[in-house]
């Protein structure tokens, strides 16, 4: 069994280690209103005094936060409500996201510019203020494990150490006109990067024994009690404030920007929860759902608003486009454990079917249907596909339905591509798909004209993006009804043991094929809003990999990252993987590898997804999470029974 104990990591006095953080993250915040290099050829121009920008505001941020958190778990009068856990640790990872953001700052300058002679002070402050707020913050009290037993890889590994540099030179070496070249090159290139991982893993086992970082379950000290109004009011800010960080994060204008957010993001939300602010927050919003679902579909509607063009609001309703696909997947996998890896064809057919019917002049179908019979129409089609290609394969299990699954998707798009009139019957014209498909018009509103709401003009990807937020409102509604329902709590009994399902009375059968079905019907809802909003229906958007979504793989990535199962999980997935891919574009040829990297981190840090169901936490973390409480003293319920 593990054990804990609160004990720092670096021994110095209490006040000094309080002391040491405390002027790291002054001089963090300070940094922010200094220059950080000379020339205005780094993204974002920091060359300016107390004038923060870019980059900047996210050291500001996370100094703010350290500083914040250090005095609240010091007991400070009016900051106690920050920290209701008192854990230093916390602090610690505030200081972490301090240094990830500022030594990535300075390292992006170095690289672009061409050396650590283009830094200005405010550039070194922020480095080595930030450092001192780590080291500070280690020689806090912290919650630690009593030991962590120092793992060593397979040293057959560490043979790459002496061959990668070796393979690295004689690349050089060899001419650029030899045969031997390109593949000599992405040998040495391969050989390099698995010994960066190798080093790298390394040394995270050195770190995580040296640290034993851990978690001690303290309760909460009971919340102070507010009149309604003013936690209302709560509920109100922090979905202001998720507003406003999620509208930052789709904004950034450069890849150095929205990485460096990424690393605040992460470290804020693990320093919050840590803290037991969100804790508050949850309960909170357990008490007041109304309101808590108003106060998200109002902020989520408020993004339009925010936006002077639409430049990121194209960005944001592809990503609700990609949720809501994600959402219906979601369905399938999450709740009734079926690997689909063609799930894009169900939303390709959606499209089809609304482009068709659209009034386009490239469909052999000579007809344009108003807005809510077109919607029908994708959705009907779909889930008709759905019942037709689940009733053969659904008997199938694990790896087999997962390769028909796929072959579905091939066969979909290759479909596609052959009812082009010259191979088969013209019906999708082949790879050129259909243009021209014309904007819905819902009771005289023409979707892809400029709008005037509240004084502020809504330009066309804006009017799109409140329609598929009703969209996405209307899946997430379904998801919510049909999860909490019998037919949901067999699909999970379905999911962790079907042969004992079925021994209890379960039709596996016909409640996997209601699963496909509907799974396909709401993907094809979000098809026919896709077809209007890029003008264009072709095959090849509908494929299993792409480098950009949405694709199957990506779909299925953004449900097991998320959380499968959840709500909250397959959108924040979603949102993450279409920004990731797109936001990382400034890493041309590496930019598969950044997100293969990324992806496998996340995985390793939490395999459970970002936002899981307490199922998945005791699946993969059953040790670390207490026990509920068990005994006479706990009446039992419907749901707990």
């Amino acid at each position: 069994m593990t054990t804990t104990e609160t004990t720092p990591v670096i021994n110095l006095p209490g006040r000094a280690a309080t002391l040491l953080t405390g002027i790291g993250a002054t001089a963090t915040v300070a940094s922010a209103l200094m220059s950080w290099t000379w020339t205005s050829d780094f993204p974002g121009d920091l060359t300016y005094y107390g004038s923060p920008a870019g980059l900047q505001w996210l050291a500001l941020i996370a100094g703010l936060l350290t500083l914040a958190l250090l005095l609240a778990t010091q007991g400070t009068p009016g900051l106690r409500w920050a920290a209701p856990s008192r854990s230093n640790n916390a602090v610690l990872l505030a200081a972490t996201g301090a240094v990830a953001v500022s030594w990535f700052s300075v390292i992006a300058i170095a690289t672009d510019l061409g050396g650590l002679a283009n830094l200005e002070p405010g550039g070194w402050t922020a480095a080595l203020g930030s450092l001192l707020a780590l080291a500070g913050s280690l020689a806090l009290p912290l919650d630690r494990r009593t030991a962590v037993p120092l793992r060593f890889l397979d040293q057959r590994l560490f043979l790459l150490v002496p061959i990668a540099p070796v393979l690295w030179f004689a690349t050089h070496a060899v001419p650029e006109d030899k045969p031997v070249a390109p593949v000599l090159t992405a040998v040495a290139g391969a050989v390099v990067i698995a010994t960066g991982a190798v080093l790298l893993v390394q040394l995270g086992h050195l770190a995580n024994s040296w640290l034993r970082i851990g978690t001690v379950h303290r309760p909460l000290p009971a919340a102070r009690t507010l009149p309604s109004w003013a936690e209302v009011a709560l509920i109100v800010a922090a979905f202001a404030i998720g507003l406003f960080a999620i509208t930052f994060g789709i904004d950034t204008e450069y890849g150095e920007l929205f990485t460096a957010y990424l690393l605040l993001a992460a470290s804020v939300a693990a320093a919050l929860g840590k803290a037991g602010l969100l804790i508050r927050v949850r309960a909170l919003t357990v008490k007041y759902r109304t309101v808590t679902t108003g106060a998200a579909f109002a902020a989520a509607a408020s993004f339009p608003f925010t936006q002077t063009s639409d430049q990121y609001t194209s960005v944001a309703t592809n990503i609700l486009i990609f949720a809501t696909v994600a959402l219906g997947l979601n369905i399938v996998v999450g709740l009734a454990g079926l690997l689909d890896l063609g799930y894009v064809a169900f939303l390709g057919v959606g499209a089809y079917a609304a482009a068709l019917v659209s009034g386009s002049p490239a469909s052999p179908i000579h007809v344009q249907f108003p807005f809510w019979a077109a919607m029908l129409t994708g959705a009907v089609v779909s889930m008709v596909f759905g019942v037709i290609i689940g009733a053969p394969t659904l008997r199938l299990r694990g790896d087999y339905l997962a390769i028909v699954t796929l072959g579905f998707g091939e066969i979909f798009r290759i479909t596609m591509l052959n009812l082009n009139g010259t191979t088969g019957p013209k019906v999708t014209n082949g790879s050129n798909g259909i243009p021209r498909i014309p904007d819905l018009e819902i009771l005289g509103w023409n979707l892809g004209k400029p709008t005037t709401v509240f004084g502020v003009e809504l330009g066309r990807f804006s009017n799109y993006y409140l329609l598929m937020l009703l969209v996405t409102a209307v899946v997430v509604l379904v998801f919510a009804r049909v999860g909490n329902s019998r037919i949901g709590r067999a699909w999970v009994a379905i999911r962790e043991d079907e042969t004992a399902a079925e021994a209890m009375g379960i039709n596996g059968f016909r409640l996997k094929l209601l699963a496909f079905a509907l799974g396909a019907c709401l993907a094809g809802l979000a098809g026919t809003v896709q077809a209007h909003v890029s003008y264009t229906v072709t095959p090849d958007q509908y494929t299993f990999a792409e480098a950009l979504p949405p694709n199957s793989a990506f779909l299925l990535a953004a449900v097991i990252l998320g959380g499968m199962g959840t709500i909250s999980g397959p959108l924040a997935g979603a949102t993450l993987l279409f920004l990731i891919p797109k936001k990382l574009e400034f890493l041309a040829d590496y930019q598969l590898l950044a997100f293969g990297i990324a992806l496998i981190v996340l995985m390793r840090v939490r395999p459970e997804g970002l936002i899981p169901n307490r199922r998945r936490q005791l699946e993969f973390h059953e040790a670390a999470i207490p026990a509920q409480p068990t005994g006479d003293s706990v009446a039992l319920t419907k749901a707990g029974a």
